[in-house]
């Protein structure tokens, strides 16, 4: 390992779409790890920005917050670029398939799921509501939690679309989020970031 473990963040620009609708959306994405290696949290749009912030060191993995179109559309390139193996919950599976009918991912990004990088662990949180699959990332090591698209700076993620639903977001966070330190920084996937103790009084 070379230098200390640290978090890079990419804002890449591209378009959501699901239910027959267009919105603008900047994505953030995620590098964790050091000199030599790196996780990718999320891989949005096109591939180029996301090599770039790699430059040139080991990925280990290609992590899906969940399988919304801003979230997984560069995934397939970010792989050929990267060789890294690319971890989705599976019960986003449905919402990869319209995005990549001809590919899979690789690994079953299961509650519970420890990914290793630049001696840290990343320790998956099934957080379902946004999406079936939606799921965050915890680093105790790191004193931070990647909320995907579950957790924003104001509150929950959106629901009222296919696939959510908000009494079930709001569960998820109350059991896998607020439960958390409250000085835990949420890295969300869109925007600023916030944390734990801010957020409660945001969770009706």
């Amino acid at each position: 390992m070379t230098g200390t473990p640290r978090i890079d963040k990419v804002v890449v620009s591209g378009v959501f779409s699901l239910d027959g609708q267009d919105f603008d959306v900047d994505n953030n994405v995620w590098l964790v790890g050091d000199d030599d290696e790196v996780v990718v949290i999320d891989a949005p749009h096109r591939a180029e920005p996301i090599v770039d912030a790699i430059g040139g060191r080991r990925v280990q993995a290609i992590v899906l917050t969940h399988a919304h179109n801003d979230h997984i559309t560069a995934a397939v390139a970010l792989r050929e670029a990267t060789a890294a193996a690319i971890w989705l919950n599976p019960a986003d599976r449905m919402l990869w398939d319209v995005v990549h009918p001809e590919a899979a991912p690789d690994r079953d990004l299961v509650d519970g799921a420890r990914i290793s990088v630049a001696g840290l662990q990343l320790q998956a949180l099934h957080t379902p509501g946004h999406s079936p699959g939606s799921t965050c990332l915890y680093s105790a090591d790191l004193n931070t939690v990647f909320s995907g698209d579950t957790l924003f700076s104001g509150g929950p993620g959106a629901t009222g679309r296919s696939y959510s639903d908000k009494p079930t977001i709001l569960a998820s966070i109350r059991a896998r989020l607020l439960t958390l330190h409250g000085d835990t920084v949420v890295r969300t996937g869109h925007g600023d970031d916030t944390t734990i103790n801010a957020e409660l009084g945001n969770i009706a």
